[in-house]
């Protein structure tokens, strides 16, 4: 059988059985003791054991034969062949590094480059594609195990993703390995595989589920871009670790994802080495951004100094290509462009920042900036000024303890500080980048219950000068390795302690647990990151302090070294689980508190782009150059003190994101996959073994290992180890069934195997390392002995074989030799060569031969008889014995269907008990969710505790250290201020004294003094702040008139604006009356496109019948082909019975010429023959010329059919040329359409971009308003303080003057007087302040009122109504101000007003009072009810965790249950398959018996033999002596071979017997399966009886087949006899055929040639026929199209008009509504009216709408939503203005009441100050109501426009759906027409092919009859030609019967030979036929 051969994408997947399956190699290794022995330039060599010598080993190694000598410590174990190539090196029998090496490298050599190694996936790059990672090999791995397909990293991702969806479990794969080994593309694969597999069948759900995937598939661009770059090893090197967490559903689907970063590269913006590449983007930019080049301020390469190495390329990728691909994968994952290009701008400032050169100053230190155009172009691109910036870096402002001082930099701390500036900043975009990306990741509304995370970190990596990255990379690499061995060995333990081996348990984590403790240990001794921290915190700290420090502490750490040359004092050592590592702490300080320059980040800060605002949010929390002053010179700037808690160091930072890391993945399944990279050249094929080791070893592959060899890592089923090495301890199991586990023990017993190498479990064997290729050893050994014994067997049979053959061919070989002579002596003899031409004449010989074969025909035909009659028997005894068990089954059938009928009834019972339990079921799962659900919260509330507490914890401890060193200064304060306390207790004294003295002195001065003082300041305040008041209404003045202005200039701009719009409106006019001309001009074209289609069809109409008419003559043509290929035939025939007749004549002759001596009679018949001949040529002849006059008639039919061809090509010709005109009419007709259309494209543009500009002027002219309105209401509010400080400097001038008047006249008089109107004034004063105060609050509370009604009636108010309203108010109220100045009603009513709102306002504050009480009883309630929940919470928890144990339970029960199914099933299978086992060696044991008995019996010959040599020998007399002893050995040996086959017949005779024994069980299982038999059995005899009957039915056809031939025959005969006579005449014919054949074939070739002609003629005359029906389909596509477009145009610029009407008809109305309001009832009775008919013109217009737009349905909703809005506004309105008319009123009647008390109290005081208050009270109260106007109709305008906007917004978006809609109906119009084409195309073409097939029929059925009619004639013929040879035979025999008795025989055979001839050519006719 032919293997077939593996696919492309199998052979990177799959090994080849074949190599593993060698016998070969398998000889080789058992041979040779093959070993491992280190290598220099292999690592490792396959070599052969010679010689050992005590510790040395003699080596030859098996490439080059070379001898070596080795330590016997240095060699390593190898694996027999059949491990080669494993795909899982766990299973590997010898695990060490040069066994796991050798298979890594043979799997890589054969293109395998994923090898499982336990837990882990090992990946080697194979730089080069390889074919498995198509759709297809998805499918392959989709839902599969993985031992079932080869290992992958698919196999992984779907294993993970199965168990998280069958466990409900969370994943993570780790991936890690060195830069280049593939960790990104391995991501990547996972990723892709998730996305395929998660998604498959989402896309019908949920729209936004297929833009996530593509979202989670384009994240990778863009974090390569900004984070990866071409390294040493790697060409596209991720300088970050990630990792990815991957949400899903409940149902599995992709909910989305987040990416986390570790430890990003940031110094790689600024320098890199020779051959790599900074970041790419940087790259990317300068190459593909060359349209932004100027406003990014780009340079070439060159140019930049980050940029170190200037344009490194990548081989096989363009920067260009990859910038738009990135920009692509922005778009997609929501990337606005403003956010695009601010990213970009930050990149090009990293790269300019590398250009600000430093100098230094002459004699001094300090740095300069000769030249900033690079800080200017920084500066440009991050919006801060250039001078700041300059000053920030040069001579920035430091912190020297409570002051503030500028401190010059050096040129080395300046470049310090923009380098470090340039990292912080790329690093803080990276970070933005990535929030970004997850926000757009993590869009979906759906809840995730599970995650898979992928974390794709840097490997464990040694280097010669280690930092402090590659500290932090190793330190989680321990982390991740510690968590490998811990649930490696969890996972084999459990194992173990499942099949019941004794084992104490390890924890192999613990291993790592002293390097990590020494790394990061907090305190009790600190570890590493916790002394660098410490170092941190003190000023004068350097990095050589810090390792001293180290060394102090840590220096008799197991896992601390110190170095064994020290170069440097900042070097130590550790030793990790990958070896020992060398690092150099120099700047580590620097590194762990990237400090910045303070100064320039909070520039960025307050930058003017929002963006980099964004960007330095927490520029507080930076480390600032404050502590770097304090710094010493020595060590470079390092860090400063913490603000407060707020600064965290990078170790700090790292240590707890690894923490939360590893929380996460300690909460997740782990896989592991481990990238190895295979050589540092990137070829592909080359594998560098040193460097895989050292991988390998810092991967922790070579450490889990280690941990297997301390398990038991071989594991076997006892059955294949019992089946496999039974042969090594044979005698061992007894004869009869045992089981596989007694079988196993008793085996290893016989084996001695020590019991600590191996454990037997329950169901498997388990081996320590090496055990099992010790035992493939012996049992190699022992096959060897066996198989020796078996080939020497083998040998002497084929050699006595070979034997007898040669003496057979030796015999017969002598009698070839005795027939040769007796030939040669016969040879010459006259009488044996007359025998020899005799012999075949008689006639004896052929009766004979017939009876022969009749006599095996007879013999057949009864052998057929008899089987026939055997299998009528079979058949009758079959049918009694189906009868039989049919009755039986019918029996059964019954039995059964009764059984069907209660199972039926279980069945229903048991569905219903089903149901109920599913739905309990289902509750439970609810339950179970949402407990989840709220465990999750509570989870979520814990770990934000945690941080809490964490940070609480932190802050507590620097508060403990403060709260100490106060406590210090507490106690030393504590003794100064007791000795100071005593000084001031005396001093104390003395001063009371004083005190008391001093304030007797001052009581005095003070009485003289305060009288004159008041009076003078009194006098010396009313005059200044009476001239402050009169300066201040003169500005006021000045700005009301500069107000006046712009409002006029205001109204002037909205004039101009209003022609703008009338001009437009005009414009408009004039496009809708292009369009309308445009619109003519298209029917005009529609119709001269209907007539020209109604030419081209009668065209098409013409030229159909054209090609009917050519078809038809191709017809004819291809008929007179066929007459003359049958005359053609015809002619050959007649040539072969010309030659035959010619040889027939030939022979007639020679035996005329023999005969000629005879008779006369043989003159007569020659003349009689001569006579015929002559006869025959005249008849010839008469043919020949008939046919010339047939072929001469056929040549001027043809020239009349080529004729007519050329006529009617012409005229095609015509047509054609007559479509090509029209094709280029329409054509030229096309452009012009389409030019007219591009130029109404343009129209449109610009009418747009007019629109936009005026857009953009309305929106500046309200900006300029909304400012002037802001201007306005700051002047109000001046206005309003000024008249407060009038009215109380007229109140103190008012009684100054009284007061001096009085004083004038008479003081003594009327000092009376003047103390009661001091008391009256105070009094009123108080009074007006309680007013004052009361007012504000008034006004406050109606301030918030007036708010909320502004918000309600934003819709209804416009702008341009405003600004005449406010001027007519602003005339009116100076009228009034005029006025008013005399009217004292107003402050009464003023007055009253003013006390109602101070009740209404003492109402509203008891009712929020009370509301306050609600809310408070409601909150006790509230927390009362959460108590509650909290309880019930509790017992819901409680019963929960019941119903978990339950559930538990439960799984258990039914895993016991399964697991007792699943033993029943393995016990029956394996009983099953002993059985078949135990037969099938009954049978070769019987075989094996046969043979031992037949080599046993030849032994007994050879042994005979032996003895009778023996004898020979012994009777002979020479050299006895010497004979005898080799005899004496031969016996022995034979004896010895004897007793071996006897001991071999007794161990076959026990199996023998042992097998009867399992013959005797099978037959209880042969009784079981000979019912299924039977069943088997009656099925086939039925599909027996049905083959029988169907073969019956051939017998019975082929009967009538027979019948019909006989039939056939005798007509045959009957033409025989026609054809004789027709003979003679064909005859003549075929002459003349001959000639006219050659002719005709001549005729033929040039018709041909014509014929080719015009078939390419009309090939043209077809493709241009198409050409121009698809020119003229294209057409009409392109004028409906262009119609459709034109009808959009228009609906779009009806649907605008619409709009503009609707928008003024508002704003119209609102404005007029506004107006109305202001005026009282009647105005609001209007306005109601108004608003009504409003709402009905709405109505209509929406009935318009709704009668214009029926077929789009979405429109229609959407307005009706926006009437329905309208409505309920119109509503709120009316109850607003209602609520408003109430509150007036209210108003009105508080202002009469106070106006009546303010009369009343203004009676009393002078009439002076009435009309002053009253005037200023009024002037106030208008100002402020203008101002709360203005405010509210501005908002309202704001608001009508947004709301246009918004409506305009979604009319257009529902134009383009239409348009789009309208779009896709075409694309599927002109599908579905091209489609008919193409059918009708296929019709036509199927039509043809019939034609053409009827024409080949009929050639056939003509061909076939003149083949039929040809042979009739020549059997005719050849009857004749033999009656007349008879004829003329029979006198020559009757005289002369002896003399021509041979001669009669040869005519008779000759005779014969022709019938046989004729019966040869009728049966070839017969079968061409």
């Amino acid at each position: 059988m032919s293997k077939k051969a593996p696919t492309d994408d199998e052979k990177f997947l799959f090994v080849d059985k074949d190599f593993l399956n060698s016998p070969m190699a398998q000889a080789d290794w058992s041979n040779k003791k093959l070993v491992w022995i280190p290598s220099e330039k292999h690592g490792f060599e396959a070599a052969s054991i010679k010689e050992e010598h005590g510790d040395e080993v003699l080596v030859e190694l098996a490439d080059n034969c070379k001898k070596a000598t080795v330590n016997k410590d240095d060699i390593q174990k190898m694996n027999p062949p059949k491990f080669s190539k494993v795909e899982d090196m766990a299973e590997l029998t010898c695990l060490n590094e040069a066994s796991v090496l050798h298979n890594i490298r043979e799997r890589y050599f054969s293109g395998l480059i994923y090898t499982y190694s336990g837990l882990f996936c090992v990946v080697v790059n194979p730089y080069k594609m390889l074919p498995i990672y198509s759709e297809k090999i998805i499918d392959m791995y989709k839902g599969k195990k993985r031992h079932e397909v080869p290992p992958h990293i698919y196999s992984i991702a779907d294993n993970a993703y199965r168990n998280m969806m069958q466990d409900r479990e969370d994943q993570s794969i780790l991936c890690t390995g060195e830069s280049g080994a593939g960790k990104t593309e391995n991501t990547k694969k996972v990723i892709q595989y998730l996305a395929v597999v998660a998604s498959s069948h989402k896309g019908k759900k949920d729209s936004s589920a297929g833009e996530l995937e593509k979202q989670l598939l384009q994240a990778n661009p863009i974090l390569e871009a900004f984070g990866n770059a071409k390294t040493i090893k790697n060409d596209n090197s991720s300088r970050f670790g990630k990792f990815i967490r991957i949400n899903f559903d409940v149902t599995g689907y992709i909910v989305g994802a987040n990416i986390e970063t570790y430890l990003l590269e940031k110094s790689r913006c600024i320098r890199q080495a020779k051959t790599e590449r900074a970041f790419h983007i940087f790259y990317y930019m300068i190459a593909g951004a060359q349209e932004k080049r100027e406003e990014l301020l780009l340079e070439s390469f060159s140019n930049y100094r980050f940029l170190s190495s200037g344009h490194v390329r990548v081989t096989g990728q363009e920067d260009d290509d990859l910038y738009e691909e990135t920009m692509e994968a922005m778009k997609i994952m929501g990337f606005t462009d403003e956010e695009r290009i601010d990213i970009l701008k930050v990149c090009s400032t990293v790269m300019q920042l590398g250009n600000i050169e430093f100098k230094k100053e002459r004699n001094q230190e300090q740095a300069t900036m000769p030249d900033n155009t690079a800080a200017q172009k920084v500066c440009h691109l991050q919006g801060i000024n250039v001078t700041d910036f300059t000053r920030a870096i040069l001579t920035p402002r430091i912190k020297v303890g409570r002051e503030v001082v500028q401190k010059a930099q050096t040129k080395e701390q300046a470049d310090f500080a923009t380098e470090a500036l340039a990292k912080a900043v790329f690093e803080r975009l990276f970070r933005w980048i990535l929030g970004r990306v997850n926000k757009a990741l993590d869009k979906t509304k759906r809840q995730g219950a599970s995650f898979l995370g992928i974390l794709d970190i840097a490997g464990f990596e040694i280097f010669e000068d280690n930092s402090f990255e590659q500290m932090c990379i190793n330190y989680t690499n321990e982390k991740l390795q510690q968590l490998f061995n811990h649930t490696m060995f969890i996972l084999e333990q459990e194992e173990y302690q499942r099949e019941g081996i004794e084992w104490n348990f390890i924890d192999f984590g613990l291993d790592l647990q002293p390097c990590i403790e020494l790394i990061e240990r907090p305190n009790n001794p600190p570890g590493i990151l916790a002394l660098l921290d410490e170092e941190c915190w003190f000023p004068k700290a350097t990095d050589v302090s810090f390792v001293e420090k180290l060394m102090n502490t840590q220096g008799n750490h197991v896992k601390f070294a110190k170095p064994k040359q020290l170069k440097d004092k900042t070097e130590f050592s550790l030793f990790h689980y990958a070896g020992r590592v060398d690092y150099n702490a120099t700047s580590w300080l620097t590194k762990n508190m990237d400090p910045l320059n303070d100064n320039v980040t909070s520039l960025l800060n307050n930058s003017s782009s929002q963006f980099v605002q964004d960007l330095w949010k927490d520029a507080d929390r930076v480390v600032g150059l404050d502590t770097i002053a304090k710094m010493t010179d020595s060590s470079m700037p390092t860090a400063s003190k913490t603000k407060k808690g707020m600064f965290r160091t990078v170790g700090q930072l790292y240590k707890e994101s690894l923490a939360k890391l590893m929380t996460t993945l300690h909460n997740t399944q782990p896989n592991f996959v481990r990238c190895i990279i295979p050589n540092h050249e990137k070829r592909a094929g080359k594998l560098d073994a040193y460097l895989v080791l050292e991988q390998l070893r810092c991967n922790g592959v070579l450490e889990g290992i280690r941990i297997c060899r301390q398990g038991f890592p071989n594991r076997i089923v006892f059955q294949e180890f019992r089946q496999r090495y039974e042969i090594l301890a044979a005698s061992a199991i007894p004869k009869g069934f045992m089981d596989g586990k007694q079988a196993c023990c008793l085996m290893i017993k016989h084996l001695d195997l020590d019991p600590n190498l191996y454990r037997i479990g329950l169901s498997k064997i388990f081996f320590r390392t090496g055990v099992l290729a010790q035992l493939e050893e012996e049992r190699d050994l022992k096959i060897t002995v066996v198989i020796i014994a078996f080939q020497s067997q083998a040998r002497g049979f084929l050699a006595r074989r070979a034997f007898a053959k040669r003496q057979q061919q030796l015999t017969a070989m002598k009698v070839i030799q005795r027939n040769c002579a007796a030939y040669l002596k016969l040879r010459n003899w006259q009488w044996w060569r007359l025998f020899t031409k005799v012999k075949p004449l008689l006639q004896v010989t052929r009766q004979e031969e017939e009876m022969g074969l009749k006599d095996e025909e007879l013999l057949k035909a009864k052998e057929i008889a008899v089987k026939s009659e055997s299998e009528l028997k079979e058949i009758t005894l079959k049918h009694t014995s189906v009868l039989e068990e049919r009755n039986a089954l019918q029996e059964q059938l019954q039995a059964e269907t009764e059984l069907y009928a209660e199972a039926e009834e279980m069945r229903i019972r048991l569905a219903s008990k089903k149901q109920e339990l599913e739905e309990i079921l289902h509750e439970m799962e609810a339950r179970l969710d949402e407990e989840e659900e709220r465990a999750q919260a509570l989870l979520v509330d814990k770990k934000k505790m945690q941080q809490q507490m964490q940070e609480l914890e932190e802050h507590l401890e620097e508060e403990e250290d403060a709260r100490q060193k106060l406590q210090l200064e507490k106690v030393t304060c504590e003794g100064k201020v007791k000795k100071l306390e005593d000084d001031v207790l005396v001093m104390e004294d003395q001063n009371n004294k004083l005190l008391k003295e001093r304030k007797l002195m001052e009581e005095r001065i003070a009485d003289f003094s305060s009288n004159l003082a008041e009076e003078e300041e009194k006098s010396k305040n009313l005059t200044k702040l009476k001239n402050k008041h009169e300066s201040m209404i003169s500005e006021l003045e000045v700005r009301l008139k500069k107000e006046e202005k712009g409002r006029q200039e205001l109204d002037k701009a909205k004039r101009k604006l209003e022609a703008e719009s009338n001009d437009m409106q005009e414009q408009i006019a004039d496009l809708q009356a292009q369009i309308a001309d445009l619109k003519a001009q298209l029917a005009k074209k529609e119709e001269e496109l209907q007539n020209a289609l109604a030419r081209l069809e009668d065209e098409t109409a013409q030229k159909n019948n054209a090609l009917k008419k050519i078809r038809e003559l191709e017809g004819h043509i291809s008929d007179l082909q066929e007459d003359l290929d049958s005359e053609r035939a015809a002619r050959n025939k007649a040539e072969k019975i010309k030659r035959d007749l010619g040889e027939e004549l030939e022979a007639l002759k020679s035996e005329l010429e023999d005969t000629l001596d005879t008779t006369a009679t043989q003159q007569e018949l020659r003349a009689k023959r001569e006579q015929e001949v002559n006869l025959l040529k005249k008849a010839i002849d008469d043919e020949n010329r008939t046919h010339e006059s047939q072929v001469q008639e056929m040549r001027q039919k043809h020239t009349q059919a080529v004729e007519e061809l050329t006529d009617q090509l012409e005229q095609s010709k015509r047509v054609k040329s007559t479509l090509e005109k029209a094709k280029q009419a329409l054509e030229k007709e096309t452009s012009d359409l389409t030019i007219e259309v591009r130029s109404l494209n343009q129209a449109k543009q610009d009418g747009e971009h007019k629109r936009k500009k005026l857009e953009g002027q309305v929106t500046d002219l309200q900006s300029r308003f909304t400012d002037s309105e802001k201007q306005k209401a700051e002047l109000g509010e001046r206005c309003s303080k000024i008249t407060i400080e009038l009215e109380s400097v007229t109140n103190l001038l008012n009684e100054a003057e009284g007061k001096n008047i009085k004083l004038s006249k008479d003081v003594s008089s009327l000092t009376s007087q003047l103390q009661d109107s001091q008391e009256l004034l105070a009094e009123e004063t108080r009074q007006k302040l309680q007013f004052s105060t009361k007012l504000r609050q008034v006004e406050d509370d109606r301030n918030n009122l007036q708010e909320q009604l502004e918000e309600e009636m934003e819709a209804k108010r416009n702008v341009e109504r405003h600004v005449s309203t406010l001027n007519i108010q602003l005339s009116d109220s100076k009228k009034k101000l005029d006025e008013m100045t005399g009217n004292t009603e107003l402050l009464e009513e003023g007055k009253k007003r003013l006390q109602r709102d101070l009740e209404a306002a003492n109402t509203q504050f008891e009712e929020k009072a009370s509301a306050y009480d609600k809310l408070e009883k409601t909150k006790n309630r509230l927390q009362q009810e959460l108590e509650d929940t909290l309880m019930d919470l509790d017992n819901q928890r409680q019963n929960v965790s019941n119903l978990e144990k339950k559930q538990k339970k439960f799984d258990q029960m039914l895993a016991e249950e399964k697991s007792i199914s699943s033993k029943y099933a393995d016990e029956r299978d394996r009983a099953e398959a002993e059985a078949r086992e135990k037969e099938t060696k009954a049978l070769s044991l019987a075989r094996a018996l046969d043979e031992a008995q037949g080599s046993r019996e030849e032994l007994d010959r050879a042994n005979k033999t032996l003895r009778m040599e023996m004898e020979d020998l012994i009777s002979s007399k020479d050299d006895v002596g010497k004979n005898v002893h080799e005899l004496e050995k031969s016996k022995r040996g034979l004896e010895a071979q004897v007793e071996e086959m006897k001991t071999q017949l007794e161990e076959l005779e026990d199996e023998l017997q042992a097998a009867e024994d399992a013959k005797l069980r099978l037959e209880v299982n042969m009784q079981a399966l000979k019912a299924q038999f039977d069943r088997d059995l009656q099925g086939r005899d039925e599909m027996g009886e049905e083959k029988k009957r169907q073969l019956v039915k051939q017998v019975r056809e082929l009967e009538t087949e027979l019948e019909d031939e006989r039939k056939q025959r005798a007509l045959a005969t009957a033409a025989k006899k026609k054809l004789e006579t027709d003979m003679k005449d064909l005859e003549g014919q075929v002459e003349t055929a001959s000639k006219g054949r050659d002719e005709a074939i001549k005729q033929l070739r040039k018709l041909q040639a014509q014929m080719k002609d015009y078939q390419r003629e009309l090939e043209d005359a077809h493709a241009a026929r198409e050409e121009v029906l698809t020119t003229a389909k294209e057409s009409e596509k392109k004028a409906k199209g262009l119609e459709a477009e034109l009808m959009q145009i228009q609906e779009d610029l009806a649907a605008a008009e619409r709009a503009r009407k609707q928008a003024e008809a508002e704003r119209d109305e609102l404005s007029d509504e506004l107006a109305s309001n202001s005026s009282g009832k009647s105005a609001l009775a209007d306005e109601k009216r108004r608003l009504e008919a409003k709402i009905s013109q709405l109505e209509e217009e929406l009935e318009e709408e709704q009668s214009n737009m029926e077929i789009l349905n979405d429109r229609l909703r959407k307005s009706t939503q926006q009437t329905d809005q309208l409505n309920n506004e119109l509503q709120t309105e009316r109850s607003t203005s209602q609520k408003n008319e109430s509150a007036r009123q209210q108003m009105e009647r508080q202002n009469k009441e106070l106006k009546a008390k303010l009369q009343e109290m203004e009676n009393q005081v002078k009439s002076k100050f009435k009309s002053s208050i009253s005037s200023l009270e009024a002037k106030v109260a208008q100002m402020e109501e203008q101002l709360e106007q203005e405010n509210r109709e501005k908002q309202a305008s704001a608001k009508t426009v947004r709301q246009k906007d918004k409506k305009l917004k979604e009319l257009l978006m529902q134009v383009e759906d239409e348009r789009k809609q309208a779009e896709q109906y075409k694309d599927q119009a002109e599908k579905s027409t091209t489609r008919m084409k193409q059918l009708k195309r296929q019709l036509e073409e199927s039509e043809e092919e019939s034609q053409r097939a009827t024409a080949a029929r009929r050639k056939l059925q003509r061909e076939l009859d003149e083949a039929t009619e040809a042979s009739d004639a020549m059997s005719r013929e050849v009857n004749s030609l033999k009656s007349k040879l008879r004829r003329g035979n029979e006198p020559s025999f009757g005289s002369t019967t002896r003399r021509m008795g041979s001669g009669g025989r040869r005519v008779v055979e000759d005779a014969s030979e022709e019938e046989a001839d004729s019966q040869s050519d009728f049966n070839g006719t017969k079968s061409a036929e």
